[in-house]
């Protein structure tokens, strides 16, 4: 992992067509179906341009269509009643029943705003029947962000609160572009580097995809799943959901939502959906554990044990809390656990309790871990841990049969959702993977139904493992709706692929270099983990 690039990338060649399918170029590396992307009409121009970055890795670029004229910025009034959140990715309340919306519009006319009222409606997907999300409220028609900008100005001296959009993120099937797309494809039959995935010095922090690339010296690496961003839910950089790192289970699932898996460093990667259980015992007696290194009482994403509120299902960009939590901590965590009420069984390296603390958090000793309890947990984990005894934490991953699945020390697996694409065909999942927030069609129209940036990541009939990425929010790159990023994979020929975290953590890296266009105005976000391609080791 920590080897050097080795040797120049090569470009393979330029496909320009209009219509149709691409043209072929000759490539001594096989590379993903070469079907036009089903991305705005059919005459639109698409480029390929294919570069080998190591034997086995080819990277694909993508730009599709061109300035699309008929495409604006305008101003998307937020409608009261909704929450906000901290959440940069998070979407604003912008949808309301009609009669909300009207009444919104009424008001904005009488202060001197020509508003608009526009329904929105959505295509069903495996899980969801789609229809009409709701209305939103909309005002002008402006040929430039700045000008938009400035309406919004004076939208919010008025009292009113909105945000400038580009017509072009709203995902209509007419858009002329563009769009950009990078396409990393590993080929088990001529790769003999590594493919994993890396959380960096510790779970708690957060790096840049590059800073994660840069130090393990790979070839190429793409951002991977969903983790923690605000301090409020929970330690951020820890996944929000399963992560398992050289075969170590050191995040627990949310729900059954689905995850990528690489086995053998690129050998076999599937979509899979996992379940867990975890136990503490000691003295005969043990103990149902609620999570792995994460902070007790928040379970971001939710889809976590009873008795959690409001729910115990998947609910995306939600934290779920619990006050009667026990948690288990390995050294990978960081350099403290989180502090606060309740007790913490702290262990050496060999499972021996060497302190039992309250209030919990504090350092651990090296290669300890601990277990933390609060609310009624803590009694429970006070009768069971004695200093001096042993105390035996158990994680065990399930698959959707409920059997045992023990990791090699050569797989990763990293968290995910939706799902994208089973056995070839489309299979988007957002209910089954906590998208549809009951009562917020805002979240559901912002978040899948609207462009954003996207990383995807899947598998085709030939065993290759395909790692995309798409840029957006901005006239340069409009993005992807969750179901046009499924008929991407599907059209790059995928046999089964899954999203990955996306929005400003979307990041694509080679030999480096950031080679997309991260769109946080700060520039590249740090993230939780990311899934790297390292070089031959021959």
């Amino acid at each position: 992992m920590k080897k050097r690039l080795v040797g120049a990338a090569a470009v393979l060649g330029v496909l320009v067509t209009a219509g149709g399918p691409p043209a072929q170029a000759s490539s001594p590396a096989p590379e993903p179906a070469r079907q036009a992307l089903p991305l705005g009409p059919s005459d639109l121009t698409e480029t390929r341009t294919t570069t080998t970055l190591q034997p086995g890795v080819t990277l694909t670029r993508i730009v599709r269509g061109d300035a699309d004229p008929s495409l604006h910025w305008t101003v998307e009034v937020s409608i009261p009643g909704g929450d906000t959140s901290p959440d940069p990715d998070a979407p604003p309340t912008a949808l309301k029943d009609r009669a909300s919306a009207d009444e919104l519009a009424a008001k904005l006319r009488r202060d001197g705003f020509p508003a608009r009222v526009e329904q929105v409606t959505t295509e069903k997907t495996a899980d969801y029947a789609g229809g009409t999300l709701g209305w939103r409220v909309r005002i002008g028609t402006f040929t430039s962000q700045a000008a938009a900008t400035a309406e919004r100005t004076r939208l919010r001296a008025a009292g009113h609160t909105g945000s400038a959009v580009f017509t072009g993120w709203d995902g209509a099937a007419t858009d002329r572009g563009p769009w950009h797309i990078d396409v990393l494809t590993i080929d088990p039959r001529r790769f003999h580097g590594g493919l994993g995935a890396s959380y960096g010095p510790d779970l708690e922090n957060r790096e840049t995809t590059t800073a994660l690339s840069n130090a393990a010296g790979a070839t190429a690496a793409v951002n991977a799943g969903f983790f923690v961003l605000d301090p409020k839910a929970g330690a951020p950089g820890d996944p929000a959901g399963l992560g398992v790192y050289d075969g170590r289970l050191l995040s627990e699932p949310v729900g059954t939502r689905p995850s990528l898996v690489l086995h053998d460093n690129g050998g076999r990667t599937e979509i899979a959906r996992y379940t867990w259980r975890g136990r503490v015992a000691a003295h005969g007696t043990s103990l149902t554990l609620n999570g792995v290194n994460r902070v007790p009482g928040l379970i971001r994403n939710c889809g976590g044990s009873d008795g959690d509120l409001p729910t115990s299902l998947p609910l995306h960009d939600v934290t779920c809390t619990n006050a009667n939590e026990l948690v288990a901590f390995t050294p990978e965590f960081g350099n403290r656990t989180p502090s606060g009420e309740g007790v913490e069984a702290v262990l050496d390296a060999h499972d021996r309790v060497v302190e039992v603390r309250s209030p919990r958090g504090g350092p651990l000793p090296p290669g300890g871990g601990s277990v933390q309890a609060t609310g009624a947990r803590a009694a429970e984990l006070t009768a069971l841990a004695r200093t001096g005894g042993r105390l035996s934490v158990t994680t065990t991953l399930l698959d959707e049969r409920g059997h045992r699945v023990t990791p090699s020390p050569d797989t990763d697996i990293v968290n995910a959702g939706p799902e994208l694409v089973r056995d070839g065909r489309l299979h988007v999942t957002p209910a089954t993977d906590g998208m549809v927030h009951p009562g917020d069609p805002s979240w559901y129209y912002g978040w899948v139904h609207k462009r954003n940036p996207r990383t995807l990541a899947g598998v085709d009939a030939a065993g290759r493992t395909v790692l995309v990425t798409a840029d957006g929010r901005s006239t340069e790159a409009l993005g992807l709706s969750i179901l046009e990023s499924a008929r991407i994979a599907e059209a790059l020929g995928l046999r089964d692929a899954v999203n990955l975290d996306g929005g400003g953590s979307t990041t694509m890296v080679a030999d480096g270099t950031v080679i997309n266009d991260p769109s946080d105005a700060a520039g590249e976000r740090p993230v939780g983990d990311a899934v790297l391609i390292t070089p031959s080791r021959h």
